[in-house]
């Protein structure tokens, strides 16, 4: 069992039909999809793929001395005190910051910050045109999701990078790359490494790697498309596994609603179902997301619907 492969560029030919069930399959059977040809010139992904790597390079030091590295160096000593010693269930082996429109990025290496500058804004525009995509296959208005994320037009939605990297750990049995959740947000684009994995899914009771490809855009629904979409697309539970003989790169770039944006389950021309979802502020659940991440996603739903 394998996590789709999709060939964007097909959309715009005599397989349009095709690939469209083959993305709405995605969305609804899966939660996670990967697509190729879809755009982004391999020339500037190859680029951001040396950048991000020096940048670690560059903060590699910096992490020997982080909190995951300190709780394992001091579990791994109670270890052989007690019979019982614990996984670090609480923490994420994972070097991460965060690039944001408004926020300081790293001046190092010196091409950085123009290197991913444009990343971002091809991510953008492959997010705006995967949500049209769903909007199709949803039977919604073009541009609808993306018009509940901005608040009809009135706010800017939220898009941010978070670069991360997993390093080499001396002990797998005993601390996670990052823990299992669900995203918070709308749509996900995530720049894999393709060479060390890593990240799994849970489909159907098992965790099922996410095979690395080349150059591929992995783009996975979170809790806001599932609310948009009323249940029909699923955010789908995710973790990253530590490995110990490779350092795993990951730049996942999330669009997602402005904090001010109201949430709720949209509807087109033929639907007549039932709300399963409430409505809300994004914001409102951002504040419950941050402190239940980790945990079961439908006691969120619930706390924001009594707000």
């Amino acid at each position: 069992m394998a996590v789709p492969i999709i060939d964007f560029s097909k959309l715009e030919g005599e397989e349009r039909a095709e690939t469209l069930a083959q993305i709405a399959n995605g969305c609804e059977e899966w939660g996670f999809f990967q697509l190729v040809n879809h755009g982004i010139p391999v020339e500037l992904l190859e680029r951001v793929k040396k950048v991000c790597s020096e940048c670690y390079r560059l903060r590699a030091e910096g992490f020997k001395g982080s909190k995951p590295v300190h709780l394992l160096n001091k579990l791994v000593e109670e270890e052989g005190e007690a019979a019982d010693a614990k996984r670090l269930d609480d923490v994420d082996w994972e070097d991460v910051f965060l690039l944001q429109d408004d926020n300081e990025w790293p001046s190092n290496p010196p091409e950085f910050m123009e290197t991913m500058k444009e990343y971002r804004e091809e991510l953008r525009k492959l997010a705006e045109k995967v949500m049209e995509v769903m909007d199709e296959n949803l039977g919604f208005k073009k541009g609808s999701i993306k018009s509940a994320f901005s608040g009809n037009g009135e706010h800017h939605p939220f898009f941010g990078t978070k670069v991360s990297h997993y390093p080499p750990c001396p002990r797998l049995d005993l601390v996670n790359g990052l823990r299992a959740h669900t995203d918070a947000g709308g749509v996900i684009l995530l720049f894999q490494d393709d060479q060390v994995g890593g990240l799994q899914i849970l489909k159907d009771g098992q965790w099922i790697d996410v095979q690395p490809v080349a150059n591929a855009i992995v783009i996975n629904t979170g809790d806001q498309i599932e609310v948009l979409s009323n249940g029909r697309y699923k955010s789908v539970w995710h973790r990253v596994l530590t490995t110990n003989d490779g350092n795993r790169r990951s730049i996942a770039s999330f669009y997602n609603p402005s904090l001010k944006a109201t949430i709720a389950p949209g509807t087109n021309k033929d639907d007549s179902a039932t709300a399963l979802y409430p409505k809300y502020v994004f914001g409102d659940y951002m504040d419950v997301y941050v402190n239940q991440k980790f945990s079961p996603k439908e006691p969120r739903f619930e706390a924001v619907k009594a707000l």
